[in-house]
């Protein structure tokens, strides 16, 4: 066992150890001396107010300006008020109760200075009130003593704490575990160190926490950042040497078979980007070793083509295809886009076609059954399904490629169960986004996948212009907002209308929920022939809305609701389809032809929906974000999008890609009530500002961090990355990325380099290792 493995009961006392562990979840030695500041204090320095949160537990450095006893509003006795300062004339004011107000009284004086730790918070009503922190806990700063001989030349790290765990007792206890360290073995190996002008890793580690001043710690990022860089792409070019001595059956091109024959048909010349793309896809398919290839586009850039090409040259080999997608919806759009592709090529068999097949989970039990044969025959060449897909009892004839589309909906296990699914060998897998993907997390998260990216959009695919609706600043934009889409409707075309939750008590995939209340609360959820019940309307019963306390509880996809924008105790509940669609029927857009669709409506009935909408029978879907992707209705030209900014970037991309389809020029509204200068008003400005999805991608990348690119996690706070950032280090992780397939091409089991094998598996571990396996 080394150093790093060592439990933190053994390296400190127990009264120290146990703190750590039950509040910060560090158990060794080696997580410990990783849990790296947060920031460094100088002198004087107050933590920034406006990067305060409410609920937030904080370390703040400052100076005592001045104390006051105040008296006790509803009982006798008094309490104590200390206002800290900064150089910058910030303040904040601590709160003292009780005794320890006294003995409080007798040692902060003013002139002191000191590092306070608490929980933050509001005193006095709304947004302005004072900042404050009760009862903080605090470490002075004497001028007799060492600790302000260090504090005044160098800088001090504040570490992420916790209640209970104060930023002094981490580095108190890290400074016990430094001074008993002694050598440290290093996984990065003497010519890469040499290479790169990286420290060692022990005088990384002593610098990062006790530095001298900011070259150490500069000198200590450097070489940790490049560590996490290098480990990282040391294990994905690990995996990609294995996945190249996977068997897989090849699946070469036919010059006279079904995708010939599909070809031939089309109604559209294919991009440079599909070609070039579909070349590459084909050579991979005929190789005996599984593809693993990650496609991303722009909405509507064709990779559902691409993806069906691909398909149809399984089919003419011999195997099956799986469609995988997140939502029934979405399926269900599948299988239909695809059978009028295919034509009277997707006659199972007939006119020498394939069966194309939906799988859900909501099928009755008759046409479940003929699905399940048809699958398990081979009868099916081509089988679209949801999770239900993913169920043991589903089996096929020989499955020689997964198809995933909206691969961050899915996880690693469920992905996984699908692969196994192909009998001998590994099939061959496409993964497919519409969320693109900035080169750096491609080269991490997806740095196991071969990447391709279709950047080019088909011909007729018509602009899309986006606009923000302030709807509580300026509520006459809300109103021309309607009168737009009745004009468009006029003209003869279509609008979508898109809310955050469906009604009432109700939740689903597809929603966020929380309790409406006051006149606005709907009793039920009416059905999508029910909208006209009574119920407020015009602007008002959608642009002012009650508030409530009830927090915004996302059900969104795993990588939009874990960073939807946190929600304000102050803030209305969401909009709903059903109160929405109510409203809208009663007022703005009365007379027109308005229907609902949701999640948790029967699949029969979203199925019929979704069919009237695309033959025009609806002039305006009122939806939640179950149509986000995939749903292609060419005469939809505008989307509202209500409560925008509690959407993410990429989620907001995505809906505004369901219009401008069909050679019309498209329109996004964003309708929000935040206030100007706000981060979700800026967000929905960024939003508008550009249609470029990788631009974009960056945006929501940064506001949302990478997530845990080694774990089942794929988006959160939970991370294996402790200083590489993504975005910003991309040289870091490009130099790191060369350096490690260069050492693993020479040495593929490490056995010249055991201090790294040793540290891969320490960061792996079981679990983690397992992940590595199905990916």
């Amino acid at each position: 066992m080394t150093r790093f493995e060592e439990p933190l009961g053994k390296a400190l006392d127990p009264k120290t150890a146990k703190p750590l562990e039950s509040s910060l979840n560090l158990t060794t030695v080696g997580e410990l001396l990783r849990h790296y500041p947060r920031r460094y204090a100088e002198r004087g320095e107050l933590t920034e107010l406006d990067a305060l949160q409410v609920d937030e537990y904080v370390t703040v450095v400052g100076e005592v300006s001045r104390l006051m006893r105040k008296p006790m509003r509803n009982r006798g006795g008094t309490w104590l008020e200390v206002e800290v300062v900064d150089g910058r004339r910030n303040k904040i004011y601590l709160s003292f109760f009780g005794k320890v107000s006294h003995v409080v009284e007798t040692r902060l004086k003013p002139g002191t200075r000191a590092m306070f730790s608490g929980k933050a918070g509001r005193f006095g009503r709304g947004t302005g009130g004072r900042w404050q922190l009760n009862q903080p806990e605090f470490e002075l700063f004497e001028e007799s003593d060492s600790s302000a001989v260090e504090f005044a030349a160098a800088p001090v790290p504040i570490y992420p704490a916790a209640a209970g765990v104060s930023s002094w007792v981490i580095r108190r206890a890290i400074g016990v575990v430094l001074d008993t360290l002694g050598p440290l073995p290093d996984p990065l190996p003497a010519d890469v160190r040499s290479r790169h002008q990286l420290t060692g890793l022990a005088e990384a580690l002593e610098a990062v926490h006790r530095p001298r001043d900011h070259a150490d710690i500069g000198k200590a990022r450097k070489r940790l950042k490049f560590d996490e860089a290098f480990v990282l792409q040391a294990v994905l070019a690990q995996r990609r040497q294995a996945a190249a001595a996977w068997p897989a059956t090849p699946r070469p091109r036919r010059d006279d078979g079904l995708l010939a024959r599909f070809d031939e048909r089309l109604p559209f010349s294919l991009t440079e980007g599909q070609l070039e793309v579909g070349e590459r896809v084909a050579a991979e398919l005929s190789r005996d070793h599984p593809m693993h290839r990650l496609l991303q586009g722009e909405v509507g850039a064709g990779k559902t083509v691409v993806a069906l090409r691909a398909m149809l040259q399984v089919v003419d080999a011999g195997g099956q295809a799986a469609l995988l997608a997140p939502t029934e919806v979405l399926a269900q759009q599948h299988h239909r886009s695809i059978t009028r592709m295919l034509g009277d090529l997707a006659g199972g068999g007939i006119l020498g076609g394939t069966g194309v097949t939906l799988l859900t989970g909501s099928m009755g039990a008759a046409a479940r059954r003929q699905a399940l044969l048809d699958a398990a025959s081979g009868a099916a060449g081509i089988v679209v399904g949801t999770h239900a897909l993913l169920q043991e009892y589903v089996q096929f004839a020989d499955l020689g490629l997964v198809v995933v589309d909206e691969q961050h909906r899915f996880g690693v296990e469920q992905r996984d169960a699908l692969r196994e699914k192909a009998g001998g060998g590994r099939p061959h897998v496409l993964v497919m986004t519409a969320t693109p993907i900035p080169r750096t997390v491609a080269m991490t998260v997806f740095g196991d996948l071969e990447v391709s990216t279709l950047s080019q959009l088909p011909a007729g695919r018509a602009p899309i212009t986006t606009h923000v609706v302030p709807a509580a600043d300026k509520p006459h934009y809300l109103e021309r907002a309607w009168e737009r889409v009745r004009e468009e409707v006029g003209l003869g075309r279509q609008a979508y209308v898109v809310c955050p939750r469906i009604g009432d008590n109700e939740t689903d995939d597809d929603t966020v929920s929380s309790r409406p209340s006051g006149k606005d609360a709907i009793s039920s959820r009416p059905s999508h022939k029910d909208t006209t019940s009574s119920r407020p309307s015009g602007k008002d019963a959608i642009s002012s809305r009650p508030s409530g306390k009830d927090a915004i509880s996302s059900r969104l996809s795993d990588e939009d609701a874990m960073f939807a924008p946190p929600s304000d105790e102050d803030r209305r509940p969401p909009l709903s389809v059903a109160e929405v669609a109510a409203t809208l029927t009663a007022g703005p857009l009365a007379g027109l032809r308005v229907e609902i669709l949701h999640g948790r409506m029967p699949p029969e009935e979203k199925d019929a929906v979704m069919h009237s909408f695309t033959k025009g029978e609806i002039d305006v879907l009122v939806s939640t974000t179950v149509i986000e992707v995939g749903v292609d209705v060419p005469n939809s030209s505008v989307m509202v999008i209500m409560d925008a900014d509690r959407f993410g970037v990429s989620q907001l991309h995505q809906l505004r890609g369901r219009v401008g389809r069909g050679g019309l020029p498209g329109l996004c509204l964003l309708v929000t009530d935040s206030p100007e200068g706000t981060p979700a008003r800026e967000r929905l400005a960024a939003v508008a500002a550009t249609v470029d999805g990788f631009e974009l991608s960056r945006v929501d990348l940064e506001q949302r961090r990478e997530g845990d690119v080694l774990g089942a996690a794929q988006s959160g706070r939970r991370s294996s990355l402790k200083l590489l950032q993504l975005l910003r280090d991309e040289d870091v992780i490009h130099q790191a990325r060369e350096e490690a397939q260069t050492l693993l091409t020479t040495d593929p089991d490490l056995t010249t380099h055991p201090d790294l094998r040793a540290e891969i598996d320490r960061l792996l571990g079981d679990s983690k290792a397992e992940y590595l396996e199905k990916t």
